[in-house]
């Protein structure tokens, strides 16, 4: 029964993929998983970890990175593509779930370290907590990011992060109350300047989840493994561009 829940998520997620310009409604997923809208909305956040439309939100982002890095159509082109209406409603949430607006991501293509340094929480007065634990990962000798987000998906800004040379004990402090979700990522060799992983999945993107995780200021440290494995295409899309950063752990492994 678990498999035949899964394939009919598949299935949604796959027509997500292959409608993206077209208004797609709760109803329309329903119908293609063949299940009752409620019952859908339910099996859909417990497979995937978002609702339906949160996951088909990032989707359309991630595809709108796909076509700004490698294509030279319009900013408003690419958002009525990916089945916007308002070009401004698209910039904006490009911008809140990317960390840069569409033309700046066309120029950098990533999303510079800085900007994730100007997101982490000012903690000066308060109780410092440390999340710390390791990263295992089938991909050896890789730099990985770990940070802690307030959903199950890359996007926005981690209220703190780290860059690791290759898998191995982390340490992420000044971690704000709150509950968050950890989560890992480390790219293949030769694969760091991919930009659209494809719906069947990717053996060369890895990504490890855990959580939530419950921050108090009573507490000083919290301790939490990653696993990290295969992207699949359940998995909710990473919108985050984190190419400078994985350079960025080459460059201190070799250099």
């Amino acid at each position: 029964m678990e498999n035949e829940i899964e394939q009919a998520v598949l299935r949604v997620v796959r027509s997500m993929h292959e409608n993206l310009s077209e208004q797609i409604t709760i109803d329309d997923m329903a119908r293609t998983a063949m299940f009752s809208k409620f019952h859908f909305s339910r099996v859909f956040q417990r497979v995937t970890g978002l609702s339906p439309g949160r996951f088909l939100s990032a989707v359309r982002l991630q595809e709108a990175k796909r076509l700004l890095a490698s294509t030279t159509l319009t900013v408003t082109d690419i958002s009525h593509r990916v089945g916007y209406s308002s070009v401004g409603t698209f910039s904006s949430r490009f911008t809140s779930s990317v960390g840069v607006s569409p033309s700046r991501y066309r120029q950098l293509e990533s999303v510079t370290p800085q900007i994730f340094v100007e997101g982490r929480p000012v903690t000066s007065g308060t109780r410092s907590v440390t999340v710390r634990g390791a990263i295992s990962s089938p991909l050896k000798d890789r730099p990985v990011f770990a940070g802690l987000f307030p959903d199950r998906i890359l996007e926005g800004r981690p209220v703190s992060y780290t860059v690791l040379p290759e898998p191995g004990p982390y340490v992420l402090e000044d971690v704000p109350p709150g509950e968050w979700h950890l989560i890992a990522q480390s790219v293949a060799a030769g694969h760091e300047d991919a930009v659209n992983h494809a719906p069947g999945g990717d053996e060369a993107l890895c990504i490890g989840r855990h959580g939530p995780i419950t921050v108090r200021l009573d507490t000083e440290t919290k301790l939490a493994d990653v696993q990290l494995r295969p992207m699949r295409p359940l998995d909710p899309p990473v919108l985050l561009a984190l190419r400078d950063l994985l350079f960025a752990g080459t460059a201190r492994r070799t250099g």
